[in-house]
């Protein structure tokens, strides 16, 4: 995906328009494992292997690929100590700990609405 560059046009903060800016990053941030891992890192500075067993069922691949994506985004830092063997771990930024609210006030709704969505579902499915 080519990634356009913000020249203060109102339309590429459109999050409704395809062209936009916005719509690229709202669509980087709004998966299950960025959410995640936001959410675990919200807690503490973690290693690479600390935040694969954080959140469970991610692959190695699929952390590797949302953490550069995070850190390509300047919601997370990635902090490399020169040691043997290299010790890297991941923390929040300013503006990844200010989405991580966000992220916590989906989490109070999603368990506030947990017993109505289940139900739902499976009336639905009946």
């Amino acid at each position: 995906m080519v990634t356009k560059q913000l020249n203060g046009s109102s339309n590429e903060a459109d999050l409704r328009r395809a062209d936009s800016l916005a719509r690229e990053i709202f669509s980087d941030i709004a998966n299950k494992w960025a959410l995640l891992i936001i959410e675990a890192l919200g807690e503490r500075t973690l290693r690479f292997t600390e935040l694969r067993n954080e959140v469970d069922g991610i692959s190695h691949k699929m952390l590797t690929q949302n953490l550069r994506m995070l850190e390509r985004n300047g919601l997370i830092v990635r902090d490399v100590h020169p040691t043997v063997p290299p010790r890297v771990e991941y923390s929040l930024t300013e503006p990844g700990e200010a989405l991580r609210k966000t992220v916590d006030v989906m989490c109070e709704w999603t368990h506030r609405h947990f017993g109505h969505i289940e139900a739902s579902r499976h009336r639905f499915d009946a």
